[in-house]
């Protein structure tokens, strides 16, 4: 049977370490593990004293059944700690209390935190008060209920949110019994005095005092960061300059650091990402897709551009199923799949809208596939190189391309190699062959080094769709972008055939010269010149 409860944890940061490396650590590593691990923890949550008291900081993980913090699951994260959380942690005086839930009174007003976007939920005030048991009759059941009756009288409050009764958990054998009230109020409201006061100021409090429990502490917390799996702290990743970091324990000083880790979809999918440019957590957010056969670095060249000329942008890039290994048994891939991993990962990361999403080829259909079902997660679109509906004969060409990339050549080396070589020839524009040679064997080396399998599972997103029919529904404006020489130029024909099927007004649709299927890469300079208004 599930025993509810909370892991509450205290943290002082000691003389000597840097603020900065304490809030990543926690931010990026510490926390973000926990929450990897959802049948034990449903939420964590950051908080900073808001009475001028110490330990300046608290974090709260409410559990879903204590008995699972005895698992090697839970256990193991301590046991096998990362050199780097090692250290830091050692710098940091830490107390872990485990704490079984009572009681829950709410509000018809509250909505669990994690539901909450980051600025919704930034500034709860928590009020805490911790009662210590004395050792005699009936002194469990007269102080929980006065911290029923002080819950009633809080629940009056203007601003009141939720209220919660726990006691020591059955796991802190022979540790003496403890009561705590956890009280949460939103940004306004009307605590005053009774935010220093709460406790003393009810009925009852000087005969509990006297009779059945002493008070331990009474705490006041402002909210100021939510857990999610993924970790997206950029901001003191960026202030730490040559001090380690989760990403780099030994320290770096690369001017402008990026986030590269993976989550892990419902399936099982490992789906890496990196997160990098304005470490502003409120910057707005830029994501792009990418063409199948490729990473989320055919993106670097245009990256550095928008970098430098748009450097209010916060920027996210993922690698799509089917670059890696997938999950067996294997599932061909479709553009629904594709459009709800790319949601997974805004969720994990906690951004609950992109200003924009910019993607090619198959992400280029996934862009439009996401702002078709998802478009209260999207602000604008830029959709390029890629068809509104497939064919048959390009479901044919796929199965042909599949046969070649598992077809081992003559020297025994993979057909992928092979494959490589012809999707270059064909993505890109004779120019680019011919005048930039290390771009084409860029490209040629990325397709080449894509897992096989995830490739003939991922490329059946391709077979089999058609968005014209929807597209009138679309709410989200988009800029189509082709490159000249994509198809030998059918491709620019096929979008401006479509572009009109966009929403009310249709959709403008951008050129970009000397480029073919993947102009973003052939002629990064031009691709900004078609996107540069429109961002």
């Amino acid at each position: 049977m599930a025993n509810p409860g909370m892991l509450y944890v205290t943290m002082q940061p000691k003389p000597g370490l840097p603020i900065e490396q304490f809030h990543e650590w926690y931010n990026n590593e510490h926390g973000p593990t926990r929450l990897r691990l959802p049948q034990i923890f449903s939420n964590g949550l950051r908080y900073r004293a808001a009475d001028g008291k110490e330990p300046e900081f608290l974090a709260v993980y409410d559990v879903t059944s204590m008995s699972l913090l005895e698992t090697k699951t839970y256990t193991a994260l301590r046991e096998n700690r990362s050199a780097h959380e090692a250290k830091t942690i050692g710098q940091v005086d830490v107390k872990r209390y485990f704490w079984d839930l009572v009681s829950t009174v709410e509000s018809p007003l509250f909505i669990p935190i994690e539901q909450l976007t980051d600025d919704e939920a930034e500034g709860i005030v928590l009020l805490t008060v911790e009662l210590k048991l004395k050792d005699t009759a009936d002194a469990e059941v007269e102080t929980n209920k006065w911290l029923e009756e002080h819950v009633d009288m809080l629940s009056k409050v203007p601003g009141w949110l939720r209220s919660r009764i726990l006691k020591t958990s059955s796991l802190e054998t022979g540790a003496p019994v403890s009561f705590i009230a956890l009280h949460e109020f939103a940004k306004e409201n009307e605590l005053g005095d009774l935010a220093y006061q709460a406790a003393a100021g009810a009925p009852r409090y000087d005969e509990i005092q006297e009779k059945y429990a002493t008070l331990n502490s009474q705490r006041l917390y402002s909210l100021f960061y939510v857990f999610g799996p993924a970790p997206r702290d950029l901001y003191n990743l960026s202030r730490l300059g040559s001090s380690p970091s989760s990403f780099k324990p030994t320290g770096s000083t690369d001017p402008s650091p990026a986030i590269d880790f993976a989550i892990t979809t419902s399936d099982g999918l490992s789906l890496p990402y990196r997160l990098e440019g304005n470490p502003d957590p409120k910057a707005p957010t830029i994501a792009f897709c990418n063409s199948l056969l490729t990473s989320l670095h055919m993106w670097d060249r245009f990256v550095e551009i928008l970098k430098a000329q748009r450097p209010q942008y916060r920027i996210l890039r993922y690698d799509f199923r089917g670059r890696h290994a997938i999950p067996s048994p294997p599932v061909p891939s479709t553009m629904d799949i594709l459009a709800d991993d790319l949601s997974a990962l805004l969720t994990a990361l906690r951004i609950p809208k992109l200003d924009t999403l910019i993607g090619v080829s198959m992400g280029g259909a996934t862009t439009l596939k996401f702002a078709l079902k998802y478009p209260a997660k999207l602000h604008k679109f830029i959709a390029c190189d890629f068809n509104a509906a497939s064919s048959p004969a390009n479901t044919n060409a796929w199965k042909e391309r599949i046969v070649v990339a598992e077809t081992p050549l003559e020297d025994g080396s993979p057909g992928i190699k092979k494959l490589a070589g012809q999707t270059v020839k064909r993505w890109f524009h004779p120019l680019t062959l011919q005048n930039k040679p290390d771009i084409a064997r860029w490209i040629a080396d990325m397709v080449a080094s894509n897992h096989i399998e995830g490739f003939r599972y991922g490329c059946q997103a391709l077979w089999d769709y058609d968005m014209k029919g929807q597209m009138k529904e679309c709410r989200v404006p988009g800029l189509l972008v082709v490159g000249e020489g994509d198809g030998k130029g059918a491709l620019v024909k096929a979008m401006d055939g479509f572009k009109d099927l966009l929403g009310e007004d249709g959709a403008k649709l951008a050129i970009v010269p000397e480029a073919g299927h993947l102009p973003m890469c052939e002629n990064p300079e031009g691709f900004w010149k078609a996107v540069e208004e429109f961002l």
